[in-house]
């Protein structure tokens, strides 16, 4: 027989078992829906770590106080992480000055963090407020200014604020050159930052006078000490060597009594990455647990097919039909189940990938998770379902093409 013939007798096959074919087929939608839609919201959060991971300088190495408590610490552009919140252990202007010496250092500097009551307008709010080095911050953080100026050397009372606190905290919006009150004391915004998720609700002034907003500030004390490395290749080795010169500065001889962390950004998003694609993976993996359902699906038709078609095969091979000619009668009818659950399945999870923007699903951070499917993912679907099809009907198949013409023609 030629294919054609194959294509139409399989056709024939699942269209007058309606009923138990297109519940067949359900399960590969399901299944294949799944699968598709999962991979594309995957691959949408991929996409979007790498485009965060992009914008953020993987050379930042954050030390903070604390050695189990800043563990987890990220160093944002310009920010303070969760890790400082030690407060019997200090870091100093003894450490930068302990490790400017280190080679691959490209700048130092430290920061003071606090939260503060601001007010404008008449307004109060509590925010916090991040003291930092202006001769080596705009060089240090990749926050970008929609208006205005980022702090220069010769700045001392003014500020940089983010734009959720410029355009949402208040009834009024803050412009530039206008004067916000943090703890009683008069400050000018000179910059406006574009909108980015860690720098949105933050205020950053010089050091010295956040010495003087922030209540029990010090000089010369800092919650975090950032150093920029010369370049991503050296901040691994550039890690080791600011742990073993610190330990030395410190006195500390025993690990179990360190008192201070280091960890990377580079190192942040190398596990930000591993944790998505394992995410992914997880996801995935329950999907397919549902195509395993519909391949089971297929198999119980494909044999039910052949118990109701045993005198019809009798009768096919008492003809002339061949043993080959069985089994491809049925795997193509296996394969067009699958593959009508194929292309149902790919215009489900299509239809699944648009609905997780609007139910407001975003990743990282927020902003549209821009879902779509991709071609090689829709033809990842159709392949998959037809593959599935095939493999359940193997056995059926085998089996009808094994009947022999006088048992078939006499079974009832």
């Amino acid at each position: 027989m030629r294919n054609s013939t194959y294509l139409k007798m399989g056709l024939n096959m699942l269209v007058h078992s309606k009923l138990r074919s297109w519940l067949t087929i359900i399960g590969i939608v399901i299944g294949i829906g799944s699968v598709v839609g999962i991979l594309s919201l995957g691959n949408a959060m991929e996409e979007q770590v790498q485009s965060r991971l992009a914008e953020m300088d993987l050379t930042l190495i954050s030390i903070s106080p604390g050695y189990t408590k800043a563990m987890s610490n990220m160093p944002g552009p310009g920010g303070r992480g969760p890790g400082a919140t030690t407060t019997d252990v200090e870091l100093t202007d003894d450490d930068i000055d302990a490790l400017r010496g280190l080679e691959g250092i490209e700048y130092i500097a430290g920061q003071i963090s606090g939260s503060e009551p601001v007010v404008y307008a008449g307004e109060n709010a509590t925010m916090t407020i991040t003291g930092v080095d202006t001769q080596v911050w705009q060089y240090m953080t990749s926050l970008k200014t929609q208006s205005g100026r980022l702090l220069e050397p010769s700045d001392k009372y003014v500020a940089v604020i983010g734009s959720g606190v410029g355009s949402d905290t208040y009834d009024q919006k803050i412009g530039i050159n206008q004067v916000i009150t943090i703890n009683g004391k008069s400050v000018r915004v000179v910059g406006i930052l574009e909108e980015e998720g860690q720098g949105d609700r933050s205020i950053y002034v010089p050091m010295d006078a956040a010495v003087n907003l922030i209540d029990d500030a010090e000089k010369d004390v800092f919650d975090t000490i950032t150093v920029k490395a010369k370049s991503e290749d050296l901040v691994d080795g550039l890690m080791e060597d600011i742990e073993d010169k610190l330990m030395i500065s410190r006195h500390i001889i025993r690990e179990d009594d360190r008192d201070f962390s280091v960890s990377a950004s580079k190192s942040m998003a190398e596990s930000v990455t591993e944790m998505t694609s394992s995410m992914t993976l997880f996801l995935g993996a329950i999907a397919a647990v549902s195509l395993l359902v519909g391949a089971v699906g297929i198999a119980n038709t494909m044999f039910t097919s052949v118990l109701e078609k045993t005198k019809e095969i009798g009768t096919m091979k008492a003809i002339g039909a061949k043993n080959r000619d069985i089994l491809m009668i049925f795997l193509f009818n296996s394969a067009m189940v699958g593959l009508v659950g194929g292309i149902l399945g790919v215009i489900l999870g299509a239809f699944v990938s648009t609905l997780f923007p609007l139910l407001g699903m975003t990743m990282m951070g927020g902003g549209d998770s821009g879902l779509y499917l991709a071609p090689d993912l829709m033809a990842f679907g159709l392949i998959l379902a037809i593959v599935i099809g095939v493999i359940s009907g193997v056995v059926p198949a085998y089996r009808a093409s094994k009947l022999r013409p006088v048992d078939a023609l006499r079974y009832e």
